[in-house]
Formats: C-alpha cells, structure tokens, sequence
C-alpha cells in the first residue's frame, strides 16, 4: 500500500479466559483476530483491518475516513 492514504480506526482489545489477546474494530463487520501477546494481536488485526478495507467500496472508506472522534462507554444492567 505504497503512497495510500492512511485512516486510524478504533480496535477493542480483550484478553480471554485461555490468556490471549482478541481484538476486534468494531466498525468494520466480522473485523477481528487474535493473538498471543498483544503486539501480535495488534500485527494481526492490522492485517485483517487492510483485508477487510480492499472489499469496502470507496464511500464506506471515506466515511469511515470522516470519523473525527470514538467513544467507549460502559454501561450496568441487572441481570
């Protein structure tokens, strides 16, 4: 991807029961990967993420491009 344009997007990083690190960018469907230490999973969703934008038609990139701010809130239910 040589002289592209670059976007940042959100990814969320949690660690599972087994110890390893899965992540996900919750803006791009079925966009996730993990890995055995955290910089893996980082290498690896990086990977997944340009895969995931080369079947993204050109309006969904620049919407996703349009992004100025992302949020992550945490909310409590009962249960």
């Amino acid at each position: 991807m040589t002289g592209a344009k670059k976007i940042h997007l959100p990814v969320l990083v949690e660690k599972d029961k087994d110890g390893f690190f899965v992540v996900e960018c919750p803006l791009l469907q079925a966009c996730y990967t993990q890995g055995k230490t955290l910089d893996e999973a980082l290498e690896n969703i990086h990977e997944v993420i340009e895969l995931c934008l080369e079947e993204q038609k050109e309006e969904t990139i620049e919407r996703l491009d349009a992004i100025q701010e992302f949020s992550y809130h945490v909310v409590s239910v009962e249960i």
